[in-house]
């Protein structure tokens, strides 16, 4: 097709300067949104635009904004884990869905191991992303001090302590477990055992405080002997249980820290020739699909985990858009901090 100045192909930015009678910078700042241009000139490029029909290049666009239309959703785990637990699809479909409506692009990245940090380190410093967002950070994982240092945004899903410095978005884990261990408390159960999660992980800390929590408010001590360390992992759960069972053979009711984990605990109390929940009433936590799928379907606490994606995606993009200035400095709190509530599901399991 002809355009108007003579040229074929796409209007380009000097031609709609020309129809509108200002420079080629003046487009360019009208385009790109600034407000240091008069309405005037802002309505003569309006009517150029659309006479001309002109659709901005939306890579020379980035590239001037110092922009890459592009966020990182970083997990720090074995890729094994992330395949194995439903946590993590239903994260990455949040964060899906907040971005559906956007022209950004998501990058995916498992780095469980040393030589895949490295990498990422390496991309990561290139600042081939905008911003990034951090899920399942563990205890000592130097990735946020190196995003700090690299200046680039970042919002954290779960915090990694109870003075978390990034942005960060999280479920209320302690009043979630405790509402799990009042439940058995209230179904006339007396042994009540717990299985954690790896405990340089924040979150599984806070869920085995609402276990201590729910106990000593029913004027019970937690016993020791009764609270056995998991991994988040069937095969965890599994080793948790078998663990608990040789410490105290009498108990009547488990609280897992995860859907997966109470996954091996039930196969690992069938083994045992244990019945759920006749026997022994077993709670998870996250309401995953896991859950609705065990025999006998499972109760567990359900973790609004689609809505802390969506909510993760929705801050980030509002800090890279300046809405949220810049990330607090190390040793001040974050200044933005969403946690979520979770509830409870009954099922056949308590």
């Amino acid at each position: 097709m002809k355009g108007h100045g003579g040229t074929r192909g796409r209007p380009t930015l000097e031609e709609v300067a020309a129809r509108a009678g200002v420079g080629r910078g003046t487009v360019s700042r009208v385009i790109n949104g600034s407000s240091k241009v008069s309405e005037h000139a802002k309505a003569a490029v309006a009517a150029a635009v659309a006479e001309l029909g002109y659709v901005p290049n939306r890579a020379a666009r980035a590239l001037a904004a110092n922009r890459t239309d592009a966020i990182a959703l970083v997990i720090p785990e074995p890729e094994a884990r992330f395949f194995a637990e439903p946590y993590f699809s239903e994260v990455v479909r949040g964060v899906g869905a907040a971005l559906a409506e956007t022209d950004v692009q998501l990058v995916l990245t498992l780095a469980g191991g040393d030589r895949e940090r490295r990498r990422l380190s390496q991309y990561l410093s290139g600042h081939r992303v905008d911003g990034v967002l951090l899920v399942s950070v563990h205890a000592g994982d130097p990735l946020p001090e190196l995003l700090a240092e690299l200046g680039i945004p970042t919002v954290i899903s779960g915090r990694r302590s109870a003075a978390e410095t990034l942005p960060c978005v999280d479920s209320d884990n302690l009043a979630g477990a405790a509402e799990a261990v009042r439940h058995l408390l209230e179904r006339g159960r007396r042994t009540i055992a717990t299985i954690t999660g790896p405990l340089d992980v924040y979150g599984a800390q806070c869920r085995l405080d609402g276990y201590r929590q729910a106990l000593a408010a029913a004027g019970r001590l937690a016993d020791e002997q009764l609270i056995a360390v998991g991994d988040f992992t069937e095969d965890g759960g599994r080793r948790a249980m078998r663990e608990l069972l040789e410490r105290r053979p009498a108990l009547d009711a488990v609280f897992a820290a995860s859907d997966v984990m109470a996954a091996g605990a039930g196969r690992e109390l069938r083994a045992a020739g244990r019945r759920i929940p006749q026997d022994v009433a077993l709670v998870g936590f996250d309401d995953s699909v896991v859950a609705r799928h065990m025999d006998p379907p499972l109760t567990s606490v359900r973790q609004p985990i689609e809505e802390m994606g969506r909510t993760m995606a929705q801050v980030l993009l509002d800090r890279i858009s300046g809405h949220q200035g810049s990330a607090g400095e190390p040793g001040e709190p974050g200044e933005v901090s969403v946690v979520l509530p979770n509830r409870l599901v009954v099922r056949e399991s308590s």
